[in-house]
C-alpha cells in the first residue's frame, strides 16, 4: 500500500514515516500543498494523511481538489481544535479527522480502520449484490461500491458509501448517531458522535433531490436516522 504524507513539521513526518514503513506500506512525503497535488496527480495511494497548516495550498484546498477527483479515503491531520473546523474538514471530504498532539500508534489503527472499511462489510451490514429504491431511481451496488442516482453515478467518499450501506442494508431501522458513528466510522471514533450529522448531510446532497426535505434519509428527532424506502419488489414484504 501507497500513502501520501502531507505534513510541515519534520518531527512528526519522520516519526510518522518510520511508523508507516514499520507496517510494510511505502510512504511519498511533502510539507507543501502544491507539490501534494502534484505527487497525487502522478501517482496512486490509497490513503491520504493531510496537515492543514502547510506551506504553499492550505490544507483544505488540497483536500477540495483531490476531492474533485478521486474518493481515496483523506485522514486530516490538524492543530485545530474548534468543532467548527472538524465539521469544515469532513464537509470537505475528510473521511476522518485527528488532532495534534496525537499517538502515532492511533494514526496507524485509524488507517487500519479505514482500510477494513474499503475491503469489508461488517456482518450486520453485509448484504451482496445490486439494490434499487424507488423504482430504480436509486441503485446502490454493494459489491462494487457505486451509487446510480435518477440514472447519474455519483461520486461518493469511502465514509459516504460505507453510511450508505449501513442504511440501505437494514431499511426502516432507526439508527442512533452513536451506533451509525460506530458502524460508520469502524472504530472508537474520538469526537462528538453529532460529526455524523455532517456526513449524513453530505450524502443527502448528492442522493436526494431536495437535500431540505430528504425522502431517503429520514431524521428521527431524538433519536437518529433511518433509511425509509424499501427495495423495489419488497414493499408488500413490509
Amino acid at each position: 500500500m501507497r500513502i501520501l504524507l502531507v505534513e510541515d513539521e519534520p518531527k512528526i513526518r519522520e516519526v510518522l514515516i518510520a511508523y508507516l514503513k514499520n507496517e510494510g506500506w511505502e510512504a511519498d512525503y511533502t510539507s507543501d500543498g502544491h507539490e501534494a497535488l502534484r505527487l497525487f496527480a502522478a501517482n496512486e495511494y490509497q490513503v491520504v494523511l493531510l496537515d492543514l497548516m502547510i506551506e504553499g495550498l492550505p490544507g483544505e484546498e488540497v483536500c477540495r481538489e483531490i476531492r474533485k477527483q478521486s474518493v481515496v479515503p483523506i485522514i486530516m491531520i490538524t492543530s485545530k481544535s474548534r468543532e467548527a473546523d472538524t465539521i469544515q474538514g469532513l464537509q470537505l471530504g475528510a473521511d476522518d479527522y485527528i488532532m495534534k498532539p496525537f499517538r502515532v500508534k492511533e494514526v496507524i489503527a485509524r488507517i487500519h480502520a479505514l482500510l477494513r472499511r474499503i475491503n469489508r462489510y461488517t456482518p450486520e451490514t453485509s448484504n451482496p449484490g445490486v439494490l434499487t429504491f424507488d423504482r430504480g431511481q436509486l441503485v446502490v451496488n454493494l459489491e462494487a461500491g457505486t451509487a446510480v442516482v435518477r440514472g447519474t453515478s455519483v461520486n461518493l467518499t469511502t465514509t459516504e458509501f460505507k453510511l450508505l450501506t449501513v442504511l440501505v442494508s437494514r431499511p426502516g431501522k432507526v439508527f442512533s448517531r452513536s451506533e451509525l458513528t460506530q458502524q460508520v466510522l469502524g472504530y472508537r471514533f474520538q469526537g462528538d458522535s453529532r460529526s455524523i450529522d455532517t456526513h449524513v448531510k453530505n450524502l443527502r446532497k448528492k442522493i436526494e433531490e431536495d437535500p431540505g426535505e430528504p425522502k431517503y434519509i429520514v431524521t428521527l428527532v431524538g433519536a437518529g436516522y433511518r433509511f425509509s424506502a424499501m427495495p423495489d419488489g419488497k414493499e408488500e414484504e413490509g
